[in-house]
């Protein structure tokens, strides 16, 4: 395996030591399964409640008397020669010990914003599972790391990265990528009766049914929007998802077809049909747009797992050819094809990320990440000045990017949990104008670095 080969090659015996920021469900798994690859070792993690991050090295079976809680470096470095694993409260600690490499998972923009900064002041390699940062600085962190000779990338184990890696896999071979898609989480189960979202039945009326059966060609465009008349609500997708789209498309220069993107429910056979351009029988009015899927499936059949996906087609007819006949999906013109992966493993696989940054110096996400979109946020219930922003409050879309100083709409984790300066009414696009934020906000102060050194570079 060519991972195997590499780190063989280019840094033999070498073992990457890495700290985590956050131990939740994503970053318990890194430290889990560290214990299992020789060449990655986490001595340390941070979280504002000792007792999870503890939890984190007991999931890993570390027994409690080999876990120290350090208020101070100076008892970290003690705890550390003396082999034992190390927890802190104060993340900042981590800066001064003795690792490689920090991964980032508070999902905290603000947070991961002032740990990330220092990590790469320190000389260390960034690992950013927080998309929340990413999605509002990623390209800032980028630069700075570049000019201090580390790493910052994004993840493997995450929707983002796994799909700027199967984008760049793709293109290198000289496949178009129509469309890169991320799966929804949740799916959908349709027996030709009945509806079901996941184990609950979704009931639907005789005529709404029809929606979901077969798409046939030539129905794409009908097909969908019947779908999403009928889903309502459940056909909404969460903020989470728009960060994680804006990111790869960031990162790869694919872009939005509409600013609240098509969110179609499809069948994993029927992709390929509906996600290409207009000229190819699919709903797409560019080509090289970013995509978000619920996958609508039979109860027997493997659904999307959350996974990753792009629709491509080759210059050639004899490639394409190739492309329908060994394994993958195509549309009824048989000029798209579907090449997915219908899992991300979080955690699980994130190591191989941290072992890239530590043993070669790479990252496994891009290389070229530019502030080309911003997750924006519309007021969905009017809030007054004194008051700030939360998920429930706001609607989503992708846009543009825009400089926060020149009254563009503002990245949504620059509006959220910021003190309004005014009264918003519903309907509202949050700008610069309506919120006062901490003059010393360092997410704030990277933004505007971002905006002054790349946007629309």
């Amino acid at each position: 395996m060519i991972y195997t080969q590499l780190f063989d090659r280019y840094a033999p015996g070498k073992v990457v030591r890495a700290g985590i920021i956050g131990t939740g469900h994503y970053a318990t798994a890194i430290v889990t399964q560290s214990f299992s690859i020789p060449r990655l070792e986490v001595p340390v993690v941070a979280d504002l409640d000792p007792a999870t991050a503890a939890k984190a090295f007991e999931r890993a079976g570390v027994p409690a008397e080999d876990i120290v809680i350090c208020e101070s470096r100076a008892a970290a470095l003690q705890a550390l020669e003396q082999g034992k694993r190390v927890v802190l409260r104060d993340a900042l600690l981590m800066m001064d010990l003795p690792i490689d490499a920090v991964v980032h998972a508070t999902a905290s923009a603000a947070a991961d914003a002032v740990h990330a900064s220092e990590a790469i002041r320190h000389g260390k390699h960034v690992i950013m599972v927080g998309k929340e940062c990413c999605v509002t600085i990623g390209p800032m962190l980028k630069r700075l790391a570049d000019q201090a000779g580390v790493v910052y990338t994004n993840v493997d184990g995450d929707q983002p990265g796994l799909l700027m890696g199967l984008v760049g896999w793709a293109r290198e071979l000289g496949l178009e990528v129509l469309c890169g898609i991320k799966f929804r989480d949740t799916n959908l189960t349709y027996d030709g009766g009945a509806l079901w979202k996941g184990s609950k039945p979704f009931p639907l009326p005789q005529d709404q049914l029809g929606h979901f059966a077969p798409i046939r060609p030539g129905q794409a465009r009908e097909m969908v929007e019947g779908r999403q008349g009928a889903l309502g609500q459940f056909g909404e997708i969460g903020h989470f998802d728009y960060e994680e789209l804006t990111i790869a498309a960031n990162a790869t220069g694919l872009a939005p077809d509409a600013d609240r993107l098509h969110r179609p429910a499809l069948r994993t056979t029927e992709i390929p049909e509906v996600l290409s351009p207009v000229e190819e029988g699919g709903i797409l009015g560019r080509r090289g747009v970013i995509e978000m899927v619920t996958n609508l499936r039979h109860a027997d059949e493997a659904d999307g797992g959350g996974g990753v996906a792009v629709v491509v087609t080759a210059a050639t007819e004899y490639s394409r050819y190739i492309l329908a006949t060994k394994g993958c999906i195509s549309n009824s013109r048989g000029t798209t094809a579907l090449i997915y992966r219908p899992y991300h493993l979080c955690g699980v696989e994130t190591p191989m990320s941290i072992l890239c940054a530590g043993l070669l110096g790479l990252p496994t996400g891009t290389i070229d990440y530019q502030p080309r979109f911003d997750v924006i946020a519309e007021v969905v219930r009017g809030k007054k000045a004194g008051e700030s922003l939360e998920y429930e409050d706001v609607r989503t879309y992708i846009r543009p990017a825009g400089a926060v100083d020149d009254g563009a709409p503002l990245s949504l984790h620059l509006a959220l949990w910021t003190k309004l300066a005014v009264d918003v009414a519903p309907g509202t696009i949050i700008t610069r104008a309506h919120v006062a934020p901490a003059a010393d906000s360092v997410l704030w102060k990277l933004r505007r670095e971002q905006d002054r050194l790349l946007l629309h570079k």
